[in-house]
């Protein structure tokens, strides 16, 4: 059974169709697998329901149904709200929490036949970096498990790497789809802002929230783009009104004259030698396939941090006063009097990490903060993505690294929050212009370790990336290599 876990998901789907395995047959695998791991990359399983979910897959598979996705086994990060499982987003505030209904995603990949293994770990709330602010322990990368797996979708990106599930769902806001893609080998795309809905993904940073897939390769996350992506009028009023697309048309096309800009403030210092040696042998690649290699400029880039750690936080700080022990979540055991109970319950229910951006949030809206800071932040994040404008009139799309570096040490940055915070310096900016972007495997550094390129495209262009990334791994295989040991 071995090389189930090694398969992508388009070669379940198809082995599925053949009848050469069934819906439940890979749920009991991979459910054995997770149950032997120990990478804590899943907070909850239900055996019971996801073999009922597989039973039902392989019942319309065997009426004829050959939708793509049908009885393909995957996880979804512990942001999105379940019936059939616990939704915890990483934190103590909703530790067991149950909901009475599916977030849009979930549904949709459930419509199309998918069987839910269970609920991945996650940076509390989704705020980190690192997968270390969750509640219920860090995940280990299995590349290397002394070291993070990144965040805050480390859990997805960990669980996929060591085979545990072929695809997951991840949520980015500043870059917790491609951090850890990248730092685990494998790929992830971040749709335009709208493009898939929110409902019932627990809000961190509302503006820039978006969900999207995180499997081996560009063809399954094409797959699973498809399904899930949409319009959702009635229940998320920031998705887009776009028909749902087939991002898997156009993925075979010829990259013969793809401009590929290289913005110069992405080469610059800060970016590791073994990250940089990667990324200009996977541009060489692109110019071995047709493409051609243009410098633009992103002249706002480093604004981006100060930026994002305004506006982020300060979304946060009012997404999560709904919290406060009132309707649902945690509360305190004991306390005096309403005000209390709050105090209590939110100093309780939270970690640190979590407290510092709603304090930072609720400072930069105060009364005589909010034109210094907040407003000001705004501005700046409109300049941001009309540099963006500006560089897509010169190329279709724009490559870089993901990350200075490779995957760092478990504790290594614990105690420096703003180190963390400047790891995302790459990913920032495309999340505050609301463009789609895309990490997939070029390579290794220091240690062995996986290197992710970032291909970031104009709005509404992920079948672009996808066709980028997808013709980039048909002549490559750093996409099919796995950890020691999976």
């Amino acid at each position: 059974m071995r090389e189930l876990h090694h398969s992508t998901v388009a070669d379940l789907a198809a082995r599925l169709r053949a009848r050469d395995v069934s819906a439940q047959e890979l749920a009991r695998h991979f459910l054995d697998r997770i149950a032997a791991s120990d990478l804590g990359a899943f907070l909850a399983t239900d055996p019971e329901a996801s073999l009922a979910q597989a039973r039902a897959a392989d019942a319309r598979l065997a009426a004829g149904d050959t939708a793509p996705l049908l009885g393909v086994p995957l996880a979804h990060k512990d942001i999105f709200v379940t019936r059939d499982f616990p939704s915890t987003a990483g934190s103590k505030m909703l530790a067991g929490y149950r909901s009475p209904f599916d977030a849009t995603v979930v549904r949709r990949l459930a419509e199309a036949g998918m069987v839910t293994l269970g609920k991945l770990n996650c940076d509390e709330f989704a705020m980190g970096s690192s997968n270390e602010n969750s509640a219920y322990g860090a995940v280990k990368n299995p590349w290397d498990t002394a070291r993070i797996p990144g965040g805050s979708s480390g859990g997805s990106a960990a669980a996929v790497a060591a085979g545990l599930v072929p695809a997951a769902t991840g949520t980015d806001t500043g870059g917790s789809i491609r951090q850890p893609a990248a730092f685990c080998g494998i790929t992830g795309i971040k749709p335009t802002y709208g493009r898939a809905s929110r409902y019932g993904m627990i809000a961190y940073a509302s503006s820039l929230d978006q969900a999207g897939p995180m499997a081996r390769t560009a063809q399954d996350c094409a797959l699973l783009l498809s399904a899930l992506c949409g319009p959702d009028p009635d229940r998320d009023a920031t998705s887009l009104d776009l028909p749902a697309e087939d991002y898997t048309r156009g993925l075979d096309a010829p990259l013969d004259g793809l401009r590929i800009g290289l913005p110069r403030e992405f080469f610059g210092e800060g970016l590791a030698p073994d990250v940089r040696a990667a990324i200009d042998a996977a541009l060489r690649q692109y110019q071995a396939l047709g493409a051609t290699l243009v410098e633009v400029s992103l002249p706002r880039t480093e604004l981006a941090i100060p930026v994002y750690y305004i506006i982020a936080p300060a979304e946060a700080s009012s997404n999560l006063s709904r919290f406060d022990g009132v309707k649902f979540g945690h509360r305190a055991g004991q306390y005096a009097d309403l005000a209390d109970m709050y105090r209590k319950t939110r100093a309780e229910g939270f970690g640190e990490e979590v407290k510092r951006r709603i304090m930072v949030g609720t400072y930069v809206l105060s009364h005589g903060y909010y034109d210094a800071y907040y407003l000001q932040a705004q501005k700046i994040r409109r300049m941001i993505a009309e540099d963006f404008q500006a560089a897509f009139a010169q190329c279709d799309l724009i490559a870089g690294p993901v990350a200075p570096t490779v995957a760092w040490k478990l504790g290594d940055k614990a105690d420096d929050p703003v180190a963390n915070y400047l790891a995302d310096i790459y990913t920032l900016p495309g999340s505050l212009a609301g463009l789609p972007g895309m990490s997939l495997p070029v390579g290794f550094g220091a240690g062995g370790l996986p290197v992710g390129l970032q291909l970031l495209g104009p709005w509404f262009q992920e079948q672009r990336l996808l066709n980028a990334a997808h013709r980039f791994q048909q002549a490559t295989d750093f996409h099919l290599r796995r950890p020691e040991g999976v």
